[in-house]
């Protein structure tokens, strides 16, 4: 009975998969999961030697023979991977007529291919099994262009109709595939951002430098990441998912419903105003 009993709780437990978990939300997510009972694969470029209460093992979005050799390693030690949660992702500020055309593809090539690349990777065995649940962090910075942002928003924004038509191409094999918005969180994030400089003959000079001080003190302001790990609790448990959540501060949340909404100038007058341009 006992035997029966390890072997039904062995069939349950989900086995997680977080991109971009050393740090900010990914850790968050990984740390709780981990609390809860779940399997759970944190992923970096480069782990390091630091003790996390998850396996952490070597993954870049940007390198797809890492990729499937992280999805390998897992499937052939557990058998399956039951959750994916494309986490991994970088920001990137600037006016668009003065970012450097390459930084912007770089940026495409992390948030939006990179998650694609581990989609597909994933996609395979989730089939094999009839099930699978796929979670793509976006952002609500997707739901809109902001200014010096842009290109972020871009990624974001991709990303969140790419679930969509994902998520209905794979339903047929018992799969969900759906994407969580973060507002501002309190995290590293603005560190690990490529920032254009702030050139000196610049026409935004001066309006990209006040823009760079006040996105940098909303994330210093940020929620707490653990909200973030709960609402992605809160997904896996539920049997039938949404294709969207938002998380974040009341106002975030509401400038998406303003967007629906307000004409167009009107919505863009009350961001103009906000960024003080």
């Amino acid at each position: 009975m006992k035997i029966k009993t390890l072997n039904q709780k062995l069939a349950t437990t989900k086995i997680v998969l977080i991109t971009g978990a050393s740090s900010g939300i990914g850790k968050s997510i990984a740390v709780f999961l981990s609390q809860k009972g779940y399997v759970v694969y944190g992923t970096s470029r480069n782990p390091k030697n630091e003790l996390f209460p998850f396996q952490m093992i070597a993954l870049d979005v940007l390198k797809k023979e890492t990729i499937d050799s992280a999805i390998q390693q897992i499937i052939k030690k557990e058998g399956k991977i039951d959750v994916l949660i494309n986490n991994a992702g970088m920001g990137i500020t600037g006016p668009i007529e003065d970012t450097p055309t390459e930084e912007m593809r770089r940026v495409f090539d992390t948030n939006f291919f990179g998650a694609i690349e581990v989609m597909k990777a994933v996609l395979p065995s989730m089939r094999a099994q009839k099930s699978g649940l796929i979670i793509n962090v976006t952002s609500i910075a997707g739901y809109m262009g902001l200014p010096f942002r842009g290109v972020y928003s871009a990624t974001k924004g991709a990303l969140e109709l790419i679930t969509e038509a994902t998520n209905m191409e794979v339903k047929q094999f018992g799969i969900h595939v759906v994407n969580i918005a973060p507002g501002d969180f309190a995290t590293n994030i603005a560190a690990g951002r490529y920032h254009t400089p702030v050139f000196e003959n610049s026409a935004y000079k001066k309006s990209y430098q006040e823009n760079l001080d006040l996105m940098n003190s909303h994330v210093d302001s940020g929620m707490n990441p653990l909200a973030m790990a709960e609402k992605v609790y809160e997904i896996i448990n539920n049997p039938t998912p949404k294709i969207h959540y938002k998380v974040g501060k009341f106002m975030e949340k509401f400038s998406i419903v303003l967007k629906r909404i307000l004409p167009d100038k009107v919505y863009q007058k009350l961001l103009m105003n906000h960024y003080k341009l």
